[in-house]
């Protein structure tokens, strides 16, 4: 099976842009025994601006443009050394694709992404996929790793999206507020009920990510990939989703 997997800042470093090692060292354990297994997975991986601000010793994440980007330059680079580091533990090998939205959008250099994918996968390499943060502008971002994983999904002919987050998936309210939001186990289409839930931009799920994470699915759907949103703090839940257990929240591909 061929998988997308996506995982968030809050799931690779703390809220001080340190690195989460446990997390992280169990996420590269989990995923390299997936690997083992015969499965084919493509990491899209958020933290680099996170990991600069670090590695930096800024006190908080920079709002300017440019000290954003070289957060990210910073943080890139000990990303992949981290993920390098850690799989090579245990003998796989990692490959890093850094993409813009005008790379999906020129059929040249989408077609180049694709070809690239297809070859790294036969030859038993783990592409780590981030946004091209130390260039990308407001023009050719793509704008959240969520529809980059959905994109990604797709240029890869992948079979399912699993977005890693701090959530356990789409509730029936916001959890946070409404002790009676249930969680929704699966979700066969995409209507303006399901949107709904999601939150307007100005709304606490949609600040917290829902309003993306929902657009992945829909971009994932059009395509006939499955999408699953499931909470990443424990990186074994990868096993039971592998497994076919019900984890999270699954979005059906048509």
């Amino acid at each position: 099976m061929r998988t997308v997997i996506k995982v968030g800042t809050s799931t690779l470093t703390y809220g001080n842009g340190n690195l989460n090692i446990r997390g992280i060292e169990n996420l590269c354990k989990v995923i390299s025994d997936l690997k083992n297994a015969g499965n084919e997975i493509i990491l899209v991986s958020s933290g680099a601006i996170g990991m600069g601000v670090g590695k930096l010793g800024l006190k908080e994440k920079p709002k300017d443009i440019p000290t954003k980007q070289a957060a990210a330059a910073v943080g890139q680079c000990e990303l992949m050394y981290v993920y390098d580091k850690l799989f090579s533990e245990y003998n796989h090998t990692v490959a890093q694709i850094l993409m813009t939205g005008d790379d999906f959008s020129h059929s040249d250099r989408y077609d180049n992404f694709r070809n690239t994918l297809d070859r790294l996968l036969e030859l038993d390499v783990l592409p780590v996929v981030n946004e091209n943060d130390t260039i990308a502008t407001n023009e050719i971002k793509v704008g959240d790793n969520d529809t980059l994983s959905a994109m990604t999904a797709v240029g890869a002919s992948a079979d399912l999206l699993i977005l890693l987050s701090d959530i356990d998936g789409l509730y029936t309210a916001d959890p946070k507020t409404d002790e009676k939001a249930t969680l929704i186990k699966e979700v066969k289409s995409i209507d303006e009920n399901i949107i709904a839930l999601a939150g307007g931009s100005g709304s606490e799920l949609g600040t917290g990510g829902m309003v993306t994470k929902i657009h992945a699915a829909q971009i994932c759907g059009q395509a006939g990939i499955d999408m699953i949103i499931a909470n990443g703090a424990h990186a074994a839940v990868l096993y039971d989703i592998f497994d076919g257990k019900s984890v999270g929240t699954y979005f059906r591909g048509k």
